[in-house]
């Protein structure tokens, strides 16, 4: 077993590791134990797949191997270590094969052992877990009624309060005067000729919140030029699209750490 390729992909296994096991030591625990087992033979590399497939096989083969059923009780860093912890293994397995690390719906099944529709099923769990722990107040950034609307709609189907709708640069910042909003959904460009990312920008002075941003023009913030938004949808949109990308905006973001008063 060539050892160099292997460990190239070690920071990204512990990575994963990590969040799967909620702790840096019980992560880092995990993969050793897993390179281990390759080593020694209890598990093996399936050497017609792609070298990063494999280990990500190999580490669950591992894993399994010493599950023992009993929750951790590790403490928890992050906001999304926390929410993870929520849910059952195998759930938490699903969502972040997908989200986190990318792997299709075939490759996490192939990861998992599971049928394509069985993985599928296991993702789609985790996210109903993750909407239902996140509920929240969103703000609506957009000038056209009809999409507004439909924004509105999405996000209550998910089981989020609406705080306002602002179609101008103005009122969208005016709604947040009073409101407290916990996710911001912003169209890029507004009728008037406002700005939707300016309205977002003077937003976020005052609030730390995770925003997902909607245009129909979306090369234009995807140059890789400046500093531009994780999370973007383009319009036309369709619902299971809007979900997905509100979901993740919510359950990833991290807040900002605040800075000490200088006296």
């Amino acid at each position: 077993m060539a050892s160099e390729p292997i460990l190239r992909h070690t920071p990204y296994l512990r990575r994963y590791a990590r969040a799967l096991k909620g702790s840096q030591a019980e992560g880092d625990a995990l993969v050793q134990a897993a390179l281990e087992n390759l080593l020694g033979g209890q598990v093996h590399l399936d050497r017609a797949q792609p070298l990063r497939l494999a280990l990500f096989k190999a580490l669950h083969d591992s894993w399994r191997l010493a599950l023992n059923g009993h929750s951790i009780d590790a403490p928890r860093r992050l906001a999304a270590d926390q929410r993870l912890q929520r849910m059952s293994p195998e759930h938490r397995t699903a969502i972040l094969l997908v989200l986190m690390e990318g792997f299709s719906f075939a490759e996490t099944a192939y990861i998992l052992g599971l049928s394509e529709e069985a993985a599928a099923e296991r993702f789609e769990a985790a996210q109903r877990s993750i909407e239902g722990q996140l509920a929240t107040d969103v703000l609506i950034i957009e000038d056209e009624p009809v999409i507004a609307l439909d924004l509105q709609r999405l996000a209550q189907d998910l089981g989020h309060r609406i705080i306002g709708v602002g179609a101008t640069h103005a009122e969208a910042v005016s709604l947040v005067e009073n409101q407290t909003p916990g996710l911001v959904l912003a169209d890029v460009r507004l009728a008037d000729g406002s700005s939707g990312i300016e309205a977002v920008g003077e937003i976020l002075k005052s609030y730390d919140v995770p925003v997902v941003f909607i245009t129909a023009y979306p090369e234009r913030l995807l140059t890789g030029d400046r500093p531009e938004p994780a999370f973007l949808i383009t319009k036309p949109f369709n619902d299971q699209t809007v979900k997905a990308m509100i979901g993740q905006a919510l359950f990833f973001h991290q807040p900002r750490p605040r800075l000490k008063a200088v006296v």
